[in-house]
């Protein structure tokens, strides 16, 4: 089983700032454990997640982002034209913003089972393509 992390879900998920919230997304990889899922990813989602902790010089969430996307039970995906193109009609059918479509694009593109994101919003983008998950 493949997972899309939305960037938003991860930085919860890796940083636990919401213990509720991390407790939520710790829970539901648990359920799946049986599937071993991968979680993947993009060179967008590191971007995203480690923009703020170089602006707060956080060195220790830096390492923890790092920690995590070095796991093995992790793949980074690459951003294809493929990827773009499936994108640009994502975000011009559901005016999505940018990265938001690039990542439901890749997610898509990947075969990802599922998409993990708290934006109601991309439901309805991801269509028939596959699940989403809001946590």
């Amino acid at each position: 089983m493949r997972l899309y992390l939305d960037s938003c879900v991860l930085i919860h998920f890796v940083e636990r700032q919401n213990p509720q919230y991390a407790a939520a997304i710790a829970e539901a990889l648990q359920q799946r454990r049986v599937l071993r899922p991968v979680v993947c990813w993009t060179h967008l989602t590191r971007m995203e997640c480690r923009v703020k902790p170089v602006i707060d010089k956080n060195t220790v969430s830096l390492l923890q982002f790092e920690t995590f996307f070095a796991r093995p039970d992790t793949e980074c995906l690459a951003l294809t034209l493929a990827v773009f193109d499936l994108a640009t009609e994502l975000r011009a059918r559901h005016r999505l913003k940018t990265p938001d479509a690039l990542h439901l694009a890749t997610a898509i593109q990947a075969g990802c089972e599922e998409f993990w994101t708290n934006d109601h919003r991309l439901d309805m983008a991801a269509g028939n393509h596959l699940k989403t998950v809001t946590l």
